[in-house]
């Protein structure tokens, strides 16, 4: 049996694009496979941009909050905070002894931003290391991994076989990534890839006044008049509702763009009700936990508890090989 680990950091409620390209293919994984799922929270990662209290924990409880409104089954999977167990940290300050300074310099959480080094502190730097302990303390077998993150995976593989040949056997895990070249590609309300950074996101959890607000001031639509036929297959607005609406919805949708007679007012109506509606159960759920963010703690917590454990064991092996 793989243990295979995920980490989310706590930036902001999840948006429509981490729900059906991240959370949900991450939960029905953990449904389907024998294999024990670790999945975590980065509030640690958080702190490299955001230096306010009441704002990191907020976000953190929503990111909690989002996942288990979605279906997330804490029975199933290791559900927790990174700061909850600090034996990430620890580990994070042996691994970092091992690795080149001049390694960390290419990694691209650091390289992105190396020509404004005003806006580099010294937790971005050493992010790759953080992460890789992320993943080491947990004898994970397997990460999910996009494109993105891929450079920092095998930096986690690479410290790992130092430390284990300098002690000259095998103390940490080197992982294995698991991509999906099939990950779904959502689309901002802006047409380009779904964004907190790019201001072009939904919000699944909002109220139907708040989406309808997002849906008809951020989705451009040209001034095809209503009773001209219009082309569905470049429009967001049809692009966003086949990825909420049933296929049948979304074939009728389109079919009536052809057709004329059918406007994007009425396009953005049925993709509001197709938002408001398909996440009923998610978004009660949601605010449920919002409201009540003890019962958030304790979930958190019971992962928690199960985390340290597996992580003390790793950190017990590691300590006595490297002499402490």
């Amino acid at each position: 049996m793989a243990r295979i680990l995920t980490g989310i950091q706590s930036t902001g409620t999840p948006h429509l694009g981490n729900v059906l390209g991240a959370i949900r293919p991450a939960i029905e994984l953990a449904k389907d496979s024998t294999d024990e799922s670790f999945l975590f929270i980065a509030d640690l990662h958080s702190l490299t941009q955001i230096k306010d209290g009441a704002e990191l924990r907020a976000n953190t409880y929503s990111v909690a909050a989002a996942w288990l409104a979605c279906g997330l089954d804490t029975n199933k999977t290791v559900f927790y905070r990174q700061s909850d167990v600090p034996q990430c940290t620890e580990l994070a300050w042996y691994l970092s002894c091992f690795y080149p300074y001049s390694r960390l310099a290419l990694a691209h959480s650091f390289k992105d931003k190396a020509d404004r080094l005003e806006d580099v502190n010294a937790g971005l730097f050493a992010y790759p290391m953080l992460m890789a302990a992320d993943i080491l303390a947990y004898d994970a077998n397997q990460v999910p991994v996009g494109k993105d993150q891929l450079q920092h995976l095998e930096m986690a593989r690479d410290v790992a076989g130092r430390i284990n040949n300098k002690v000259g056997r095998e103390v940490l895990i080197e992982p294995e990534a698991l991509t999906n070249a099939a990950t779904m590609y959502v689309p901002g309300t802006d047409g380009a890839k779904m964004s907190k950074s790019k201001g072009n996101i939904l919000d699944p959890f909002a109220d139907a006044k708040s989406l309808k607000k997002a849906i008809n001031k951020q989705i451009v639509t040209d001034a095809t008049p209503l009773e001209d036929p219009k082309d569905p297959d470049g429009s967001v607005v049809h692009q966003l509702y086949q990825l909420v609406a049933s296929e049948s919805d979304a074939a009728d949708m389109a079919t009536k763009l052809r057709a004329g007679g059918y406007g994007w007012g009425h396009a953005k109506k049925d993709l509001l009700e197709a938002l408001v509606d398909g996440f009923a159960q998610e978004r009660d759920t949601y605010n449920r936990y919002m409201a009540d963010l003890p019962a958030l703690d304790a979930e958190l917590s019971k992962g928690a508890d199960k985390a340290r454990v597996v992580a003390q064991a790793t950190m017990g092996r590691l300590r006595e090989a490297l002499g402490y």
